[in-house]
């Protein structure tokens, strides 16, 4: 595989495009699950419940529009996605800390991807 031609601007942003959506997408299934969850099992804390279920749609509507940023070659989308996928890959840090291996090591790969895509699929 050419390197140069896997870092290129065009190809960069729309790996972007892809990585955002599928992980806005991911997100929205996450909080369909914590939508899902109560109806199905006892809930102790519904307020610590609700606030995730708000941040992970405002996650997911933050990154769907970033995806669309990068889709308008803009630059709003930029900053954002950088931003959630530097906040993910700490999160991975503190999961394969914590041995939970199976899901820290594949979030540490997307993060690393994605923002490697979001930071080179701009130019100015």
């Amino acid at each position: 595989m050419n390197l140069k031609r896997f870092f290129t601007l065009e190809a960069s942003r729309k790996r972007a495009i892809y990585l955002l959506k599928f992980e806005s997408i991911l997100i929205l299934g996450i909080v369909i699950y914590l939508l899902v969850a109560p109806l199905i099992s006892t809930v102790s804390e519904v307020d610590a419940l609700s606030a995730e279920i708000v941040f992970g749609l405002l996650g997911s509507v933050g990154l769907w529009a970033s995806a669309i940023g990068f889709e308008k070659q803009r630059s709003f989308g930029r900053a954002p996605a950088v931003l959630a996928n530097l906040i993910a890959l700490g999160v991975s840090y503190y999961m394969i800390s914590g041995s939970f291996l199976l899901v820290g090591i594949p979030l540490m790969l997307l993060s690393i991807i994605t923002i490697l895509s979001s930071a080179l699929g701009y130019k100015e």
